[in-house]
């Protein structure tokens, strides 16, 4: 049982299902994956209320090379219970809600094989029902379910089922026509080729300096993530060279997106959730954008004074944003928007949906409309302020109750914040210790915020520093050393 809850990724499930690299072992097989789907439809029964031989689910994947094995495997599992199974083929993730979200098919449950951009050899899936995606305890379920399993049937019927196209539709009409605009779309080699091709020429752009469109589960051109630095260079490098307007990357199975301007300058990270508010502010007066945990101060000053909205900084974990989103709705806060700096994206008016796809038609239809007006996207988000420097630091903890460890850090941390003149502790803050400073930096006084934290899933205390001063994060990062190299399981670096 320990080892299957070792699939659990927060609010999905990851492992790695192919051998050979760096001496991996299989984790994640064809059985095991028949087990969980066969675990996901007693868990839906329940959830729905609803007889299992009376569901219907539908799977999609993404272009790993493992992804048609593993749909075998859950399609079998979901018939062992008796339930109805469709295939969507090749699909994104936000259409995989979309199918049970829309009133055309209002499937009770989908299963999008991915596991994002992680390497190759992996793969995982994420679930779904008509209410968003599943959450970390719902997870925690199923596979504590399917971990009790023992027999997966060899039989089973499936219909293909045609998710795409009308997911496609619903983009096109976000967007209206496109008459004079080249746009560059990289979907590194993942599954979201179709929206060059099916979307946005369709629409009258020119895609034709787009790239990595096909997919190849190898990854052979770049990480297909908006967050690395090969990929997001690749891909300002290529707007400037065809003279694009614009230039939208996603991640594997398109739930993360950012975007490039026609200089070849990124606007990812604070600069997408920027730009993910603006894009909707004039619609939401003084509504609230929930985000992650490290999110800048100049954000929260664009977001505040330039846009007159209200941030409410919360937690890592796409699933945590979005929830608490839809917590403030229900109180009768206008929190339109729940967005991770990581690309993820969701509007209250796309069903909380985190969809890249829908993020990138907004921005591709806002770049048509100020080009008609002698301007560029990035205007958009021209007030907005970056620091001088970021960076992310990650210590590891070597002891075996690393969630002790990490829990008397960030105590000890906060007290001494609460001592020293320099440091101020933010509040409210949600997730670890984020603290504002003002330290001495050679001849100058560096300012800016730092965020200690325990990791989501792993054995590490991730420290993120912003500075407005050059040497301002090495300042920092000098004084926290010294200050964890006390704890003992701390590995300083």
């Amino acid at each position: 049982m320990s080892d299957i809850m070792k699939l659990q990724n927060g609010s999905d499930i990851r492992g790695i299902v192919l051998e050979g690299v760096d001496g991996e072992n299989v984790n994640l097989d064809a059985n095991l994956a028949s087990r969980i789907a066969e675990a996901f439809v007693h868990w839906l029964s329940l959830k729905i209320n609803k007889n299992q031989v009376c569901l219907n689910i539908c799977i999609g994947h993404d272009s790993r090379l493992s992804s048609e094995t593993m749909s075998e495997a859950l399609k079998k599992g979901i018939c062992m219970m008796g339930a109805r199974v469709s295939d969507a083929g090749l699909a994104s993730t936000p259409a995989m809600f979309f199918a049970t979200a829309s009133p055309y098919w209002e499937y009770d449950g989908a299963i999008m094989i991915t596991a994002s951009h992680i390497p190759y050899n992996r793969n995982g899936f994420k679930f779904f029902t008509a209410e968003g995606g599943l959450d970390s305890e719902d997870i925690r379920q199923i596979l504590v379910k399917a971990g009790k399993i023992n027999f997966v049937g060899e039989y089973y019927e499936c219909e293909e089922e045609y998710i795409m196209p009308r997911y496609e539709m619903e983009l096109k009409r976000t967007i209206g026509k496109l008459d004079d605009m080249k746009i560059v779309v990289d979907a590194g080699n993942g599954a979201g080729g179709f929206f060059a091709e099916r979307v946005l020429e369709k629409l009258g752009a020119d895609v034709s300096g787009s790239q990595f469109l096909e997919p190849d589960g190898n990854f052979p051109n770049h990480q297909p993530n908006p967050e690395n630095k090969e990929a997001m260079a690749s891909i300002c490098a290529r707007v400037v060279e065809t003279g694009a307007d614009l230039g939208i990357i996603f991640d594997t199975d398109v739930d993360r997106s950012a975007a490039v301007s026609p200089s070849g300058k990124p606007i990812s990270r604070n600069e997408i959730v920027a730009l993910a508010a603006a894009l909707k502010a004039s619609e939401h007066p003084g509504g609230t954008v929930v985000t992650d945990s490290i999110t800048s101060n100049e954000l929260t000053e664009f977001l505040e004074k330039e846009l007159g909205l209200k941030h409410y900084r919360y937690k890592r974990g796409y699933r945590n944003v979005i929830k608490k989103a839809q917590e403030l709705c229900a109180a009768g806060e206008d929190a339109f928007l729940a967005i991770e700096t990581s690309g993820h994206a969701a509007y209250s008016e796309n069903s909380f949906l985190d969809d890249g796809a829908y993020l990138a038609a907004l921005i591709c239809k806002a770049a048509g409309e100020l080009k008609k007006a002698g301007k560029t996207i990035d205007s958009l988000i021209e007030k907005l302020s970056s620091p001088v420097e970021s960076t992310e630091i990650r210590f590891s903890i070597s002891a075996e109750d690393f969630a002790a460890v990490g829990d008397e850090v960030l105590a000890a941390l906060e007290k001494l914040a609460a001592e020293k003149d320099e440091l101020e502790l933010v509040s409210p803050n949600y997730e670890g210790v984020r603290v504002n400073y003002a330290l001495p930096c050679g001849d100058k006084t560096a300012r800016g915020w730092f965020l200690l934290r325990k990791s989501l899933h792993d054995p590490v205390l991730p420290l993120n520093i912003e500075s407005d001063t050059e040497g301002g994060c090495e300042t920092v990062a000098w004084m926290l050393r010294q200050f964890l190299g006390q704890f003992e399981g701390v590995v300083i670096k």
